[in-house]
């Protein structure tokens, strides 16, 4: 019985140390590609694709939503790319996060034509495995929080888009500890989905990033 006990111990000390690596490795593995919006400006990048988040009941966005989404409208006008991508969950009449913030960019000016919805994009894995393969984009700045951006640069990297990314923390968020744990998670969960590369939870027909936004209207 004490052998097997210090089998397991060892096992699960091996395990520790193996997700430490892990989390540490995809934490930095692209940090150099974070880049201020001045540089993102002369990226000339396919689209600037912007993560989805909370939506309130109401249809306004919640605080990191608010904040990625003036971050993308920003980096649109000052020309990193004139294609927007709102990649968010819409899997069901009763909760939309693309609708909303495709809503609040034409608020804002920007044209409908230049705002693509993927109304698939469940998760950050799904969100960048459909940005290359549904809307065949090759160069991309990503628009999120930092502590999400070393992740989906390393998604996006691997799956072999040229992603940049911006980071959009202009205050201070209720429960980011919560978030931060959560990441570290994520990270370690990310890293061997990207290994193995499945296909997202939908795929779907080409939607080339190039052409109108419109046609992803619901």
């Amino acid at each position: 019985m004490k052998t097997v006990l210090l089998v397991f111990a060892i096992a699960a000390i091996l395990i520790i140390i193996i997700c430490a690596i892990v989390h540490t490795y995809v934490r930095h593995a692209y940090t150099n590609r974070i880049i201020t919006p001045q540089q993102a400006s002369e990226l000339n990048a396919d689209c600037i694709l912007v993560l989805g988040a909370r939506v309130w009941d109401n249809g306004s966005p919640g605080a990191m939503l608010e904040d990625r989404l003036l971050q993308g409208i920003e980096l649109y006008k000052a020309g990193a790319s004139d294609r927007l991508l709102m990649s968010g969950d819409h899997g069901s009449d009763e909760y939309d996060e693309v609708n909303p913030m495709k809503n609040f960019a034409v608020e804002r000016n920007v044209p409908s034509e230049h705002i693509f919805m993927d109304h698939a994009g469940f998760s950050t894995y799904d969100s960048m495995y459909r940005a290359r393969d549904v809307f065949q984009v090759k160069k991309v700045v990503i628009v999120t929080q930092e502590f999400h951006l070393y992740r989906s640069l390393y998604i996006a990297n691997k799956l072999g888009l040229d992603a940049y990314g911006v980071a959009s923390d202009p205050r201070s968020y209720a429960g980011q500890e919560f978030r931060e744990i959560r990441e570290v998670l994520a990270r370690i969960k990310d890293f061997f989905k990207v290994l193995i590369q499945p296909e997202p939870t939908y795929l779907g027909d080409a939607i080339p990033i190039d052409g109108d936004g419109d046609v992803t209207n619901d």
